[in-house]
């Protein structure tokens, strides 16, 4: 079974994925990061691969994927750190990035590399879902790649229905139409739209992203969904604390979630 699966049914709720970008805040630091917020009871963790043009990100990790880049951060890079990560890491690893770069790589040969390497999942962004089901799927789950499509605000009922449909592993709700970044609340509307998601009692579980950065949003999006997933935080805080374990130490003062050695 596909560790997004195994995770999603042995933990319905609580569920906390980390997002990093892959080269930050040191070029060669990718398994350590790794290492390090599975050994401190993370659920799951997005590694992000650094693109020149993130469209849907905010500052900061543009910030960190241009550092990553001009250090020398590439996919194939990625790739050579990651060699060797299931030797002691058992959660489950997905990639977040664009397609710009995997398309340069190969899908194939993409596709091949995150199976050798014991990456679960994939999150592209700007895939089209047509896309995906005309030209991807196929190759994909040949090689037990979950492709995580992403929700707004904005998307359809139907079109939200079509993705259940033809997904596996998890739905992104994405808690606004923004870039990512940090938000200190979920205002009304936002949360109309959780339980508008809710109601439609879709058969994939839902993590949502874009903005948990403290106690509040944290909670509530566990309220609303399986679970939350920190980006914009974590990055920020691994910039200005490069140790990863003072970092995820940090986010979880900063979440006020119980030690480690509890959350499981």
């Amino acid at each position: 079974m596909n560790r997004i699966n195994k995770l999603f049914k042995e933990k319905k709720k609580d569920v906390l994925s980390i997002y990093f970008c892959a080269g930050y805040p040191k070029v060669d630091n990718c398994a350590e990061v790794i290492r390090t917020l599975a050994k401190n009871g993370v659920d799951m963790i997005e590694i992000g691969v650094p693109f020149s043009d993130p469209m849907a990100d905010g500052v900061v990790i543009q910030q960190a994927a241009t550092q990553s880049l001009k250090d020398g951060m590439s996919l194939r890079r990625l790739f050579d750190q990651l060699k060797g990560i299931r030797d002691d890491v058992d959660i489950p690893l997905l990639l977040m990035g664009y397609l710009n770069p995997i398309m340069q790589y190969g899908f194939d040969n993409f596709c091949r590399s995150c199976k050798s390497t014991g990456i679960d999942g994939c999150i592209i962004p700007d895939l089209p879902f047509n896309d995906y089901l005309r030209v991807y799927r196929q190759t994909a789950g040949m090689f037990d790649l979950k492709m995580i499509m992403l929700i707004t605000p904005e998307t359809s009922d139907e079109r939200i229905r079509l993705i259940d449909a033809h997904t596996d592993g998890f739905i992104y709700l994405v808690s606004s139409a923004a870039t990512t970044g940090a938000q200190q609340s979920f205002d009304e509307q936002k949360q109309a739209y959780f339980h508008r998601i809710q109601s439609m009692s879709l058969s994939n579980p839902l993590m949502i992203g874009f903005g948990i950065s403290n106690m509040e949003t944290y909670r509530m999006a566990c309220e609303n969904a399986s679970g939350a997933i920190v980006g914009s935080k974590f990055v920020t805080l691994l910039g200005e604390h490069p140790s990863p374990e003072t970092a995820i130490q940090k986010l979880y003062g900063e979440l006020q979630l119980p030690s480690p050695t509890k959350r499981r």
